[in-house]
């Protein structure tokens, strides 16, 4: 465990957690309020400590082994303060909103080097992008380094999109209402695009050709297996989703490329952002998923994947409505050729692998987490076997 007084008030702790037989464990951040000894509480619910966090992001520098960075922020603010407040209904991480101008992510369980949700809105910034909020500061600790000695990013300052709402809140609000959100889908194509288009000049590009494919095919195939063993239910379309993944090794085999890149790596509704004003979609939370180590998450993946990622969500959104869902996808699609000048469709059996690959990682989630969420996965994994 890692003690640092942040800020008079505050309590900065690492604490490692190992289970037997887990290897070195996982670490988590806990920041503590002090002003009501001698119980201490979470210091990220309290206004007011959670304003003296911002305070000293605010001055680049040094607190024992933390380190506070500044970056495209003057780092001043109109009037003394800014009211804090935590977002709700979060599930890795911890986000304070300041005013309606600034919003910290501190992430909860905090990985040795930089987070990808540092490393790439950066990336995306210097190269001009606009979709997605830049970083303003960040601190980091050098208590917990990677490979290279980087430190560990602890929490991330961005401008915070006031008069936006998420993706999977619109959605739910046109099915109720019965409108039609076709025309927000293709937006959201088009956005992604662009998205992917400032990726691929921010960060390197490879080349998936038949070792690769097939390396692909084969950790799809591992997940299958792993997930058929967890969950019973998997286990009577484990031959024709095997057939699924197969074919994308086939393809390499046979002299097919797939160019590879840096992508969202989790995405759906909820990492999306459309303003009300502007009507533009912008894009957040790129840690990719929580459950694989940090270099996993940074590996390269054709464009398909988050494609993929958005029309799993079409379904959840909808899982009483697949024609719903189907025209979304449908729409999303078009918008994505509309500006890429490519039709994900097109890739019909890299599409259906790596659908199907998600809806396998849906089926283990929900076995274990929302018993009665495991149809939505199900019904797709029949349909793809059947």
């Amino acid at each position: 465990m890692s003690a640092t007084a942040l800020l008079p008030g505050v309590l900065h702790l690492l604490v490692r957690v190992r289970q037997p037989g887990a290897g070195s464990g996982d670490c988590y951040q806990l920041l503590l309020g002090t002003r009501r000894p001698p119980a201490a509480y979470d210091a990220l619910a309290d206004p007011r400590t959670a304003a003296l966090l911002l305070e000293r992001l605010r001055r680049p520098g040094r607190t024992g082994r933390l380190t506070f960075v500044r970056e495209g922020w003057a780092g001043g603010y109109a009037g003394t303060g800014l009211p804090a407040r935590p977002l709700a209904a979060e599930q890795s991480h911890t986000s304070v909103v300041y005013g309606d101008r600034f919003v910290l992510k501190v992430f909860r369980r905090v990985d040795p080097g930089p987070s990808p949700d540092l490393e790439v809105p950066s990336a995306l910034a210097r190269a001009g992008g606009d979709r997605v909020p830049p970083p303003l500061a960040w601190f980091e600790t050098s208590a917990l380094t990677d490979e290279r000695g980087s430190p560990a990013t602890l929490g991330v300052l961005s401008p915070y999109l006031a008069d936006a709402a998420d993706g999977r809140r619109l959605a739910a609000e046109a099915l109720a209402a019965r409108t039609d959100f076709t025309p927000y889908a293709r937006a959201l194509g088009r956005a992604t695009a662009d998205l992917h288009e400032t990726l691929r000049r921010a960060l390197p590009v490879t080349v998936l050709r038949a070792p690769q494919s097939a390396a692909l095919a084969a950790a799809m195939t591992a997940r299958l297996a792993a997930a058929a063993a967890a969950v019973p239910a998997l286990r009577p379309y484990r031959a024709r989703l095997g057939e699924t993944f197969a074919a994308v090794a086939e393809l390499g085999a046979a002299g097919r490329t797939w160019r590879a890149q840096r992508v969202h790596g989790d995405l759906h509704l909820g990492q999306t952002l459309r303003g009300s004003r502007s009507g533009r979609w912008s894009f957040v939370d790129f840690e990719g998923e929580p459950e694989l180590p940090p270099p996993a998450r940074r590996r390269p993946h054709p464009v398909t994947r988050d494609v993929a990622g958005m029309l799993r969500s079409f379904t959840y959104a909808a899982p009483g409505a697949p024609s719903w869902a189907d025209r979304c996808g449908a729409a999303y699609c078009a918008g994505y050729a509309e500006r890429s000048g490519t039709d994900p469709r097109e890739e019909a059996a890299l599409l259906r692998a790596y659908v199907a690959d998600r809806a396998v990682h849906e089926v283990v989630y929900e076995a274990g987490n929302r018993p009665g969420w495991l149809g939505v996965p199900l019904g797709t994994i029949a349909d793809l076997a059947g």
